[in-house]
């Protein structure tokens, strides 16, 4: 385990409305803030949604097993923004219900906003951290105390 300690900086409430995607939405709004850091809170309903579910088996790298929907689903999410070769890169896990039936994953490509998505971002100060390409994992997890030149 390693950790590091920073500070909430500017807090930002998104309004995604109904047809916009929900993950281009995060990273415009992280461009144009220039947001490095953030943690964030969603809840509203998306109409098209694109998880990883897991693992397709039990193996490093995994190989990722694809779940897309095409109707409307409730959904909640929590995930965090980081730099990753200068860019603000969204990793979001959602959860999706309709009618009984839930499912759980991290949302990925393409997710269309169904009437409203409303997403509550917290920027965080005072920590180097970013994301780094990792090819043993497969993936690219937080490094922490270095900076992106």
């Amino acid at each position: 385990m390693e950790y590091r300690e920073g500070k909430i900086g500017r807090v930002f409430v998104l309004r995604v409305d109904d047809g916009e995607d929900i993950l281009e939405s995060i990273t415009a709004l992280a461009e144009e803030k220039e947001i490095e850091k953030a943690f964030l809170f969603m809840l509203g309903a998306c109409r098209t949604a694109n998880l990883v579910t897991g693992p397709l088996k039990d193996m490093i790298p995994p190989e990722p097993l694809w779940n897309s929907f095409v109707d409307p689903h409730e959904i909640i999410g929590i995930g965090n923004i980081m730099l990753e070769n200068k860019k603000p890169v969204v990793h979001l896990h959602t959860g999706l219900g309709r009618d009984g039936k839930a499912s759980i994953g991290c949302m990925r490509k393409y997710n269309e906003a169904f009437m409203v998505t409303e997403i509550l971002l917290l920027e965080i100060d005072g920590m180097d951290a970013v994301r780094k390409f990792d090819s043993k994992r497969g993936f690219a997890p937080i490094n922490f105390g270095e900076k992106e030149n």
